[in-house]
């Protein structure tokens, strides 16, 4: 039996909600294509509802996103801020620097540096790891890596990670992103640190937004969280007591009874699902 409901659209249950924490990679667009839907749906709800902060597990800064945006055809009238679990790693990144650390990712991340006074190093000098994905994620998979974090674990090295995200769909292509490796690594014994999704500060952060943009925090109950991934997404917004939509279509499970199944199998409740965001 399913214990939640689904909507035709957005705009069936828009009204119950004064603001929107929304996902970005499988709501909003494929890292390819920006979803037509979706950004209809979205600039009606801020513009009759309430402000719309899109909150991500992209290890990079919010203010690198826009133009990511424009790549792919995401406008801006769409949301009023943008977090990142990025931003929100940034503060454990600042308390160990200059470190020096070693960095697990691809140059394409490096933006998350640009404020900090960070060395790096090789991984025998370093103090501890700061993961923002595989070196190369098109064509590389944790177990590429499972060497490199055998040899951090001897050598008692912390992992920053500053995307918990296990894997996101690029196109049709899953690919592996930085919550893979935390996860290996923590399997192995070694200390993993998180911020962003379904971890506390990246919602701390958001709800700063809300207050900057408003004037004032709305009250869990009337923010409403949009996301594509249980494992962040919706178990986050369940530990912080939002309610959430699913958006099913981003894990091919676009029918109740296998979302039913899915939610069930770990634990997780959802209020609404929908197969795809549209209004």
């Amino acid at each position: 039996m399913n214990n939640f409901m689904s909507v035709d659209g957005l705009g069936q249950i828009a009204d119950n909600y004064q603001a929107a924490f929304v996902d970005i990679w499988g709501v909003v667009h494929n890292g390819q294509t920006a979803f037509v839907d979706a950004v209809q749906a979205l600039e009606r709800f801020k513009e009759e509802c309430g402000p719309v902060v899109l909150v991500s597990n992209s290890p990079r800064p919010g203010a690198a996103i826009p133009a990511q945006f424009a790549e792919i055809g995401v406008p801006d009238t769409i949301y009023d801020a943008i977090v990142t679990s990025g931003d929100a790693i940034i503060a454990e990144l600042a308390n160990r620097a200059p470190g020096p650390a070693f960095k697990l990712g691809p140059e394409k991340d490096d933006g998350l540096y640009k404020n900090l006074d960070m060395n790096f190093s090789e991984l025998e000098r370093a103090k501890f790891i700061s993961c923002t994905g595989l070196f190369n994620d098109d064509e590389e998979t944790p177990d590429d890596y499972i060497e490199l974090l055998e040899q951090a674990k001897e050598l008692g090295l912390e992992l920053v990670c500053a995307n918990p995200d296990i894997t996101v769909k690029k196109g049709d292509k899953l690919i592996y992103c930085g919550g893979a490796l935390a996860v290996l690594y923590d399997k192995m014994g070694g200390k993993v640190v998180y911020a962003g999704k379904p971890y506390t500060p990246i919602y701390n952060l958001s709800q700063k937004w809300l207050d900057e943009i408003l004037g004032y925090q709305p009250t869990k109950d009337k923010v409403l969280v949009i996301g594509d991934n249980i494992l962040t997404d919706i178990f986050g917004a369940q530990n912080q007591g939002y309610d959430s939509l699913f958006i099913a279509d981003g894990l091919d499970t676009g029918n109740e009874e296998a979302v039913a199944h899915l939610l069930q199998k770990h634990g997780i409740f959802t209020k609404y699902m929908l197969p795809s965001l549209r209004w």
